[in-house]
């Protein structure tokens, strides 16, 4: 479990769900992690230093570029450098139904700036730095909803769709460099997020997949660490479905 000895990671969204579990699973594994929230709860770095690792908790909006230059430039003055990025900071539309008839700009604009914009400006802010270091590893979380349709799900396939889209061409760019980007496709993960709806919601979901079942955020945060390690280091451009084989199956949730 030392696969990232010497390495430093910035989580986004690493104060709960899958977020907390990759920024948790990287400083296991032995990286430094600069867990970046909007949310000032440093719960998770305060497990990371009682178990002997690393990390800074950085409050910061990660649709907002001067927070992000904040953040790389933190973590490099606190920690040396930045190996790996994990966009994992996302949100849903709560706003509306997520439809096209009825979704507002507010809505589409709160989605698209924190699911898609915050990714672009996460991998604009690191990517000098990792080029002038000599190369790094990049993942962004995706969505089983950017694979194939999801009922009431508009605005956030249109964002997640666009972030496999995103990792795709910056792979393509930045090989050359040394640098790998990856994307992950989660399923129905048991996030505190999922709590919001009813226990008949949670099991349908769960009956979508071929594993009859949630996912759990360590299970996302495996295949994280593998695309972050030695062990990932031929992987660039690709999506990876954690989604207990939904992707492969015909039902829509």
């Amino acid at each position: 479990m030392n696969r990232l000895q010497g390495n430093v990671a910035i989580v986004t969204g690493g104060t709960m769900g899958i977020g907390r579990a990759c920024a948790l699973r990287c400083a296991q594994e032995g990286a430094a992690v600069a867990v970046a929230d909007i949310s000032d709860d440093d719960r998770t770095v305060k497990e990371i230093r009682a178990d002997g690792g690393q990390a800074r908790h950085i409050v910061m909006d990660v649709s907002r570029r001067d927070d992000w230059q904040n953040l790389v430039a933190t973590t490099i003055a606190e920690f040396g450098k930045v190996d790996l990025l994990a966009n994992v900071a996302g949100v849903v539309n709560t706003l509306t139904p997520d439809n096209v008839i009825d979704l507002t700009d507010e809505a589409w604009d709160r989605v698209m700036n924190v699911d898609l914009r915050g990714v672009w400006l996460g991998m604009q802010a690191v990517l000098p730095h990792m080029i002038s270091i000599g190369g790094g590893r990049i993942v962004n979380m995706a969505s089983e909803a950017a694979l194939k349709g999801c009922d009431d799900l508009a605005v956030y396939s249109a964002a997640k769709g666009g972030v496999l889209a995103l990792t795709r061409q910056a792979a393509l760019t930045y090989a050359r460099e040394n640098i790998t980007i990856n994307a992950i496709c989660p399923g129905t993960i048991d996030t505190p997020i999922l709590q919001i709806v009813g226990p008949d919601i949670r099991n349908a979901c769960a009956q979508s997949h071929m594993i009859k079942r949630l996912g759990r955020p360590e299970e996302i945060a495996g295949m994280l660490a593998f695309l972050f390690s030695a062990d990932g280091a031929f992987c660039t451009g690709m999506d990876y479905a954690v989604d207990g084989g939904w992707s492969v199956n015909g039902r829509n949730i």
